[in-house]
């Protein structure tokens, strides 16, 4: 059975709309957690739209960045989720990647099929399961399936919905602060208090290890909700009203921050963007 190189459940959680045409930082992580020249990865391309055009990227990029052995599943229906050569792939491989598109489509058919089941199993033993955009939110037990965007939280605009639980207590949402998404998440926090929220930002990813920490890679910022000991009006307020919360505790993370979820602390940050600076003053030249 194919394993990775240091066997420790690894999901790699990407923001939507990295880069796959430069050094493309974020995928090449990937492929490097998946074994490299050694990889074998299985592209599911379900959520997207655009199936045909996703696969090509895909096997475009993870070709240039030295992963050898690429496989499409790619199932319609909950009954295609149970065919055993989909299954016999997954088992096989050192990476799963699942793409962007619509998290309901890959709810319906991966969940609780024995396709969704072999991906849990992937990640038990160690092989990195990735996803951008749709193929993120996926990963939690529960995920925002729809809401309004903003930055200000609205009372019962945004819906929960399950997810494949690759990792519990939480909720990831993707493209965030470029789809200015932070209204949504902290009101289906504040809701849930007992749940964290991970918002990720475009061409960022959370490498996830042993379901307990968490460190930040690529361009962009992760932004960690924590509500336990917040005060809300969310049981009270009318549909659509701006959301009352206060004593939320909000993280900030770039690349370099590694994160511990089970205390819900920072633990260590290493400085990874030294060109920041010299963009920065390049810009206001």
């Amino acid at each position: 059975m194919a394993r990775t190189t240091s066997g420790r459940p690894t999901l790699f959680v990407i923001g939507g709309a990295e880069d796959r045409v430069g050094k493309a930082v974020v995928l090449r992580r990937f492929v490097r957690l998946a074994g490299g020249r050694r990889a074998r990865i299985v592209i599911i391309p379900t959520a997207s739209s655009f199936q045909d055009e996703v696969v090509e990227a895909y096997t475009e990029v993870f070709t240039r960045l030295g992963a050898p052995h690429l496989s499409v599943v790619n199932p319609q229906d909950r009954a295609d989720a149970q065919d055993p050569d989909a299954v016999a792939l997954v088992e096989q491989a050192t990476g799963v990647f699942m793409s962007g598109g619509s998290q309901l489509k890959l709810s319906q058919r991966l969940a609780g099929t024995p396709l969704g089941e072999a991906i849990h199993r992937a990640h038990d033993r160690g092989a990195v399961v990735g996803g951008t955009s749709a193929g993120a939110s996926i990963m939690s037990e529960f995920m925002i399936s729809m809401g309004d965007e903003g930055i200000t939280p609205r009372q019962r605009t945004s819906q929960l919905s399950a997810g494949l639980g690759l990792i519990s207590g939480v909720i990831i949402d993707q493209h965030f602060g470029q789809r200015a998404r932070y209204g949504r998440l902290m009101s289906m926090v504040a809701g849930s208090p007992n749940l964290i929220g991970i918002g990720i930002d475009e061409d960022t990813a959370i490498e996830v290890v042993d379901r307990t920490t968490f460190t930040v890679h690529g361009r962009g910022a992760v932004f960690v909700l924590d509500c336990r000991a917040a005060d809300s009006d969310a049981p009270d307020a009318r549909r659509g009203a701006p959301m009352m919360v206060s004593g939320a505790v909000v993280h900030s993370l770039p690349a370099g921050a590694t994160f511990d979820l089970r205390d819900v602390r920072l633990i260590e940050f290493v400085e990874k963007h030294q060109d920041a600076a010299v963009t920065l003053a390049s810009s206001q030249a």
